[in-house]
């Protein structure tokens, strides 16, 4: 767990920082900036697709996560948890369209579904190692900055799934010591990278809204295909 204290420190910190800094920013440099982290978080979520191995593994979790995430309505769900925080911390909210609640959703999903969030949580809770979230943790409180001056305050309450979620991958890992193959993570790994693709596009360069939130169960139902594939081999 010490990786995952550390990560909600330092996107707390960078988001800190994006609010001081961030009123100093021009509206043109703030666009130009979200344009800039979409275009790289795409560019990162394809190059961990790419290290795929079973592309229909991906492709058929994401058809069925997507149809329990819209069942389930997480992304809903994880707005309304924005819409509740603002009111709650400013005193209204403009629903889930407002500038706050896209911050907290954006930065909610784009921290939780990388590579380095369950590696490094995993990592963590099988062998103590938080070297893997400590790395994570700098690059998070960057982007932090980066999104908080630009998206506001949202993002600093984003650290609040991130820890609960990467929290619960390191304790479950803990209790799931020899079950979790490098083949297991690799799919995983490349279905976070469709997701981040999709953060990238919809979220940041607004090309197409796709509902990422809603996504996230495939992360999940990849690594176990290929689990349910090596008890036929």
């Amino acid at each position: 767990m010490t990786g995952t204290i550390i990560n909600f420190t330092l996107i707390i910190l960078g988001s800190l920082i994006g609010l001081f800094f961030g009123k100093k920013l021009s509206d043109d440099l703030k666009d130009t900036l979200v344009s800039t982290l979409g275009l790289f978080t795409a560019g990162v979520g394809l190059s961990m697709f790419l290290e795929n191995e079973n592309p229909l593994f991906t492709l058929v979790a994401l058809v069925i996560g997507g149809i329990l995430g819209e069942w389930w309505n997480i992304e809903g769900k994880i707005a309304s948890m924005g819409v509740w925080l603002e009111k709650r911390f400013t005193g209204g909210s403009a629903g889930s369209s407002s500038n706050f609640v896209r911050g907290f959703l954006v930065s909610s999903v784009l921290f939780c579904t990388g590579p380095m969030a369950i590696l490094g949580a995993i990592s963590d809770g099988l062998h103590g190692d938080y070297l893997t979230l400590a790395i994570k943790s700098i690059m998070d409180g960057i982007i932090s900055i980066a999104f908080t001056s630009t998206l506001g305050i949202g993002v600093l309450f984003s650290a609040i799934p991130v820890t609960i979620y990467q929290g619960s991958i390191a304790l479950l890992s803990n209790q799931l010591q020899g079950f979790i193959t490098e083949s297991m993570m690799i799919e995983m790994t490349a279905t976070g990278g469709v997701l981040l693709m999709g953060i990238g596009v919809s979220s940041l360069m607004e090309l197409r809204k796709i509902r990422v939130g809603n996504l996230l169960p495939a992360l999940f139902l990849s690594p176990l295909f290929v689990y349910l594939l090596s008890l036929f081999k």
